[in-house]
């Protein structure tokens, strides 16, 4: 364990040239009441991460336990009052160039902490449909956090930003809808939410998750997986994204055209509100999802 300023890395890492790792988001969450800090979904994200690992040949010294020993001990002793957003990187760091053989490339992992607010800097999003195109499994698996794939996500949300909007919506290369730059999509039409499916080239979030078993088990609302026609953004109810680093946010607007109302809609705010009760550890039903750690003193 050390400061970040004395934290660093060669100039030739590998992964800084290639992009050749895999990282994690992870929200810790602090409740003032309770006076600790609650870590949401640890052991999914680093089940994720290690897939990755396995796919670059990130040949990490750890367990899934280990990871989630590390990071409770690094929570604990970087002593937040505030919430979290934690980034494990397992990364190529072997210090070499013109070498895009995995098999011959060590690996390393690192793991860091930071205060965290509201990631994208709206309670209400104004959406664009992005030029750019959702990368392609064949081209880069879409459904790992790999840090190469990010460019893609980065063309989007700069070109949305530049022109005056909150987020991207991507299309993959079939015309039909992906999700945002860093979050998933749903659509609520017709007493029906629908998220686009994992043959679109979408990250399986562990937020997706969560609102996908909120809204069928505590709501009774079917949801469907399936191909989204970017049509039926325009047509929907409601629209929203969700996301370790957005939670769930509703989009209000798409291509300057209204969504639904134009303003937050009942279904969206509803698991709103029951999902940041479940992610700071108000929720004794949920408490499997979440991993308390109580800052050192």
């Amino acid at each position: 364990m050390v400061p970040v300023p004395d934290s660093k890395v060669s100039v030739m890492t590998h992964a800084l040239h290639y992009g050749t790792a895999v990282f994690e988001g992870i929200r810790g969450n602090w409740n003032e009441e309770k006076g600790v800090i609650s870590i949401f979904r640890l052991r999914e994200h680093y089940e994720r991460l290690l897939r990755g690992c396995k796919l670059l040949m990130l040949d990490i010294p750890y367990s899934l336990d280990d990871l989630c020993d590390i990071t409770v001990n690094l929570v604990q002793k970087n002593k937040h009052k505030s919430d979290i957003y934690i980034r494990p990187l397992a990364y190529k760091s072997a210090e070499v160039v013109a070498n895009l053989k995995l098999q011959d490339l060590s690996a390393d992992f690192t793991l860091i902490t930071v205060p965290f607010g509201n990631y994208l800097g709206s309670d209400t999003l104004k959406c664009c449909t992005s030029s750019w195109r959702r990368v392609d499994d064949l081209m880069i698996p879409a459904r790992l956090k790999i840090a190469g794939i990010y460019v893609n996500s980065i063309l989007a949300k700069t070109e949305a930003t530049l022109a005056g909007f909150d987020e991207a919506i991507l299309l993959n290369h079939d015309g039909h809808v992906s999700e945002g730059s860093g979050e998933n999509i749903f659509v609520y039409s017709e007493g029906t939410l629908i998220t686009s499916g994992l043959e679109d080239n979408v990250l399986p979030g562990v937020t997706r998750n969560t609102i996908i078993e909120l809204a069928r088990e505590e709501l009774g609302i079917p949801v469907i997986e399936r191909t989204i026609d970017r049509s039926e953004l325009y047509l929907a109810d409601e629209v929203f994204l969700t996301g370790t680093a957005a939670h769930l946010t509703p989009v209000v607007e798409l291509d300057r055209r209204p969504i639904g109302s134009g303003e937050a809609g009942e279904l969206a705010t509803q698991l709103q509100k029951m999902y940041f009760n479940i992610v700071v550890g108000n929720n004794p039903k949920y408490n499997h999802w979440c991993t308390y750690v109580t800052p050192d003193a």
